[in-house]
């Protein structure tokens, strides 16, 4: 998986999640921006 820190430009943005390596059960992932953040639950199944 490939993530950044760096400052992105307005716009929309894509991250490939590669989750073959992960086994089956819920994750947690986090969008954070400059003063708003939401934290999502997401279910994977293999």
């Amino acid at each position: 998986m490939r993530f950044t820190k760096d400052n992105q430009p307005a716009g929309y943005h894509t991250i490939k999640f590669d989750a073959t390596a992960l086994p089956s059960g819920i994750y947690f992932y986090r969008l954070t921006t400059g003063s708003y953040a939401v934290t999502k639950k997401m279910l994977y199944l293999k």
